[in-house]
């Protein structure tokens, strides 16, 4: 049983979450913590100089509140949503709150990463605590 568990989310692939969330639940000890975290990719400079600051603020609330739905309300399940590279942004995020478990869903994969997706498997390959695949 683990006491501290990330579930990363893409919020473009909702029918992974409840997935996750079910494995998460059934491995989190009686007064663990699950945290359900979206990375938003940061924008490149020369593009984000373009946009007005609000719509960049907007989105992040949005997915926010999008994650919030998905949680459900549930007491034992909280949610962040950071800027950064998806896989690096997960592993720093899960060192940083000393997280016990991963568990990441992976997408149907192409020929460059066959087996899993391209963020679960940078994960996996780089994560200091176990990582839970979900297909």
């Amino acid at each position: 049983m683990y006491n501290k568990i990330l579930v990363p989310v893409a919020l473009d692939h909702k029918g992974d979450i409840g997935r996750a969330m079910k494995v998460a639940n059934k491995l989190l000890s009686k007064d663990g913590e699950i945290t359900m975290l979206t990375v938003i990719e940061t924008i490149p400079l020369y593009v984000s100089q373009q946009l007005p600051v609000a719509i960049i603020e907007d989105n992040m609330k949005e997915a926010k509140e999008m994650l919030d739905a998905e949680a459900g309300g549930a007491k034992n399940v909280k949610t962040a949503v950071v800027k950064g590279h998806a896989a690096t942004t997960i592993l720093e995020y899960a060192d940083e709150k000393g997280m016990d478990c991963i568990i990441i869903a992976s997408h149907r994969p192409g020929l460059q990463d066959y087996f899993l997706g391209s963020t679960a498997s940078r994960v996996v390959r780089h994560a200091q605590m176990p990582v839970h695949i979900i297909r």
